[in-house]
């Protein structure tokens, strides 16, 4: 059997049989240059949307994200869910709902501004009020912003890189119009329009998503817009972990641990929970109670909801006691338990600790608990780990075609490797692409996976990655780790558990679906794909061309033809006639600049001339050629054993497309076997790792691929 290794790009690695290996030679640095840049590019773009809006008199109105003329697409998804309901009553401005509106209020993030709306995303806003406890956190992704003209830029950490967002100052309200009221409820204001304005369609209340509890604060509003900008709709906010609220906000690693799977509390305590807001972050939720025996639908824990995403604020050690400060994204509604506000524990001597705590009383969602309590009713914690400038991070994505079920849990289908060149403190995550960007077309699949870790050279793992509930976006392993390359094997496993009833949509959903399908492919383009397919792709046209690529390669374009200019010589002749008339002539020549290639592989002695600059006449400028669009295509992979399911074919009989009603369009899902999987490592600045993707394929397979810079033996 023949054995054939290819590489992509300029490295050549060495693997096992039947593996083909992509590699990233340039770490990502997630702190430092990336994040710079990333800041940078944002204060540019609100800088010249304000200027372009002054020049004009006009605040900005965001084409992309218009809520007020662009309503449904706000709003929802392309499928419309179960509780997906959502109706505002009116479009304001920031300046129309606050007479003296202000970002920060008190001059910075405060945890107990946050209060949660009409909106199903407690896991987003528990993660902002969490995120917010550590001092100018939030400031640093709230980037730069013209508040007179209305606009705000921030930087959100998608998949592998930082991206900005850029918003106007609208936002939803719940308050309907004063003609929009009925006669009863006009009454209530004498018939007064003036009253009603001024009254109940002024101020934070009035809002219909999230609000600040301090008037006239606007932060949490226009992050919360920003984000659901950011996935496409409000809609796509509904539902999800606080952990990668966090990463999304931080560029963190976030895992979930179970509070019954700690096996020292007090070690937790010192090495975990203590570093909260310091280079950690901590949220905590636990399952909703199943009501079939008691049939009291809702039951709380002690005042707690399940199924609600909650923040830790603090870990407070107070004479030989330790307590959690928690805090509610409601704004209210708190624990009733031991150490509740004004409850009996409450003496004079330990009133005197709250400040300590940073704690008052009040029905504002903020609340104490002692910690055995707190490891008692909340079953998940969610931790964050926050890189500072000495971390770097470097990754590689693959997209992975797996055998379609039923099939075996296996590892196999990828791997990777990475190399340190010395010691390192390091954290590994493995990582699924965020789906969330794109949820009504991403499939039937719901993906779950795990590693183990194996020093090269050695038999036995150092490590295997620690599981704490399936589904996760991402997993990790943090290990203090020696020079030397290190294997990650990966095992992935999946089940079918959604979007089975959604095949079709009604034709003028076409403008959201494209959107959408313009997510997938942004999101999908990060990973390296076999050579074979790089060239024709479904997935290519729905990547976007940015007005950055074609202003540079105009630019380019412009530049070659300057310098063409320049290298043109003039020479002028004055002759005077015999009957005195002049004669001027004027020569002009071209500067030609011919390099010579010597081709080495095939004839050495055979010389290929190649004319780099023939400009056309001076008077006639050439014309620039139209911009050439790089596109990273991406398309279906084929193994020896995957049977992906072709779109838009019934899962009853493969071989007969489904035929949409009319005036519909099928979806174009996903495949349920191929998964794109990326490895993060995470190292010391002076260590920076560089990593290898594997995927599994065959001698057949690999023979196709061996045109893109393929070296075989036999």
């Amino acid at each position: 059997m023949a054995t054939t290794t290819v590489t992509v790009e300029t490295t050549t690695t060495a693997t096992a049989p039947n593996t083909i290996s992509f590699v990233k030679q340039e770490p990502s640095l997630l702190v430092t240059k990336e994040l710079e840049k990333a800041i940078e590019d944002c204060k540019t773009k609100v800088q010249r949307i304000a200027k372009e809006c002054k020049a004009k008199n006009r605040k900005f109105r965001d084409i992309e994200f218009d809520l007020e003329n662009d309503k449904n697409r706000c709003l929802y998804g392309l499928i419309t869910q179960t509780n997906e309901s959502h109706s505002p009553a009116d479009v304001h401005r920031v300046t129309q709902i606050f007479d003296n509106p202000k970002f920060f209020a008190g001059g910075a993030a405060d945890s107990n501004d946050i209060i949660q709306g009409a909106l199903g995303d407690c896991w987003f806003l528990s993660a902002l009020a969490t995120v917010s406890t550590a001092p100018g956190l939030v400031e640093k992704f709230c980037v730069a912003r013209d508040e007179k003209v209305g606009v705000y830029g921030f930087i959100f950490f998608r998949d592998n890189a930082w991206v900005t967002v850029i918003i106007d100052d609208m936002l939803y309200t719940r308050v309907p119009k004063y003609e929009e009221l009925k006669a009863s409820e006009q009454e209530l204001y004498h018939y007064d329009k003036d009253i009603y304005n001024k009254s109940a369609r002024k101020g934070g209340k009035s809002l219909y998503f999230a609000k600040s509890g301090t008037a006239g604060e606007t932060w949490v509003p226009l992050i919360e817009k920003a984000y659901a900008k950011l996935h496409g709709n409000f809609s796509h906010l509904l539902a999800g972990q606080e952990c990668d609220a966090i990463e999304d906000l931080t560029g963190g690693v976030s895992t979930v641990l179970q509070s019954k799977d700690i096996l020292d509390t007090d070690r937790f305590w010192d090495e975990e929970l203590g570093r909260a807001n310091k280079d950690r972050l901590f949220g905590c939720s636990f399952n909703k109670l199943d009501s079939t025996r008691s049939g009291v639908s809702g039951a709380k824990v002690q005042g707690l909801v399940g199924n609600h995403a909650y923040s830790v604020l603090r870990a407070v050690e107070c004479k030989g006691k330790r307590f959690v400060v928690v805090r509610n994204p409601w704004g209210k509604s708190e624990w009733t338990g031991r150490w509740s506000d004004g409850s009996k524990e409450w003496t004079q001597e330990w009133l005197e600790v709250l400040s300590k705590l940073g704690h008052q009383f009040g029905d504002d969602g903020q609340f104490v608990m002692e910690y055995s309590d707190w490891l008692d009713c909340f079953a998940q914690i969610d931790r964050t780990i926050l890189f500072d400038s000495t971390w770097m991070m470097s990754s590689q994505w693959l997209k992975v075609v797996t055998p379609p079920l039923p099939a075996a849990w296996s590892y196999g289908d990828v791997s990777f490797t990475f190399t340190l060149t010395g010691p390192s403190n390091t954290v590994i995550v493995l990582s699924q692409l965020d789906t969330r960007y794109y949820r009504d077309i991403a499939g039937r699949a719901t993906w779950t996976m795990d590693f183990a870790l194996v020093k090269e050279g050695e038999t036995e793992p150092i490590a295997e990655s620690a599981h704490s509930e399936f589904y996760l976006r991402s997993v990790h392993l943090e290990a203090e780790l020696e020079a030397g390359t290190y294997m990650v094997y990966v095992r992935l496993d999946r089940t079918l558990d959604r979007n089975e009833d959604n095949k079709s949509v009604d034709e003028w959903h076409l403008r959201k679906l494209s959107r959408i399908m313009t997510e997938r492919a942004k999101s999908q383009s990060i990973a390296t794909i076999r050579p074979t397919h790089t060239i024709f792709s479904d997935q290519a046209k729905h990547l976007p061309t940015t007005l950055e690529s074609l202003i540079k390669q105009d630019l380019e374009a412009f530049e070659k033809k300057k310098k063409a200019e320049a290298e043109l010589v003039k020479k002028v002749v004055e002759e005077t006639n015999e009957d005195g008339s002049v004669t001027t002539t004027t020569t002009t020549t071209t500067t030609k600049t011919e390099t010579v290639v010597v081709s080495s592989k095939t004839n050495p002695t055979k010389l290929e001339i190649k004319p780099t600059a023939t400009p056309a006449k001076p008077a006639s400028p050439a014309t620039p050629p139209q911009p050439e669009l790089p596109i990273e295509p991406i398309e279906p992979i084929s193994s020896g054993t995957a049977t992906p399911a072709a779109p838009n074919v019934s899962s009853d009989d493969p071989n007969t497309p489904d035929t949409p009603e009319k005036g519909k369009v099928l979806i174009d899902h996903d495949d349920p076997n191929t998964v794109y999987i990326g490895l993060r490592v995470y190292t010391h600045k002076d260590v920076p790792a560089v990593v290898v993707g594997r995927l599994k394929t065959d001698s057949e397979t690999a023979s196709e691929d061996k045109p893109a810079t393929a070296e075989g033996s036999s």
